[in-house]
């Protein structure tokens, strides 16, 4: 089975004020539908996701086990 993309990174709490998820910046109804979407509704989504992070007034508190490692596989891929 191959895998999907998912912009997933575990802070799963949607915020009431703006309906997405601190996280991820997806709507409930997104999540739940995320593994029905085709790949370029997938797509479409996620090219929505940083505007819609900018609407979130708190952001998560800490950095995720998922966040840091995709941090430093970035910070390793620039030495």
């Amino acid at each position: 089975m191959a895998s999907i993309e998912s912009p997933c990174n575990l802070v799963c709490s949607i915020d009431l004020k703006t309906g997405y998820c601190f996280g991820c910046g997806r709507t409930g109804r997104e999540i739940t539908a995320w593994v029905n979407y085709t790949p370029v509704q997938r797509r479409e989504i996620m090219d929505t996701l940083p505007e819609r992070m900018e609407l979130i007034e708190r952001k998560p508190r800490r950095e995720t086990r998922r966040q840091r490692l995709a941090r430093e596989r970035e910070e390793g891929q620039r030495s």
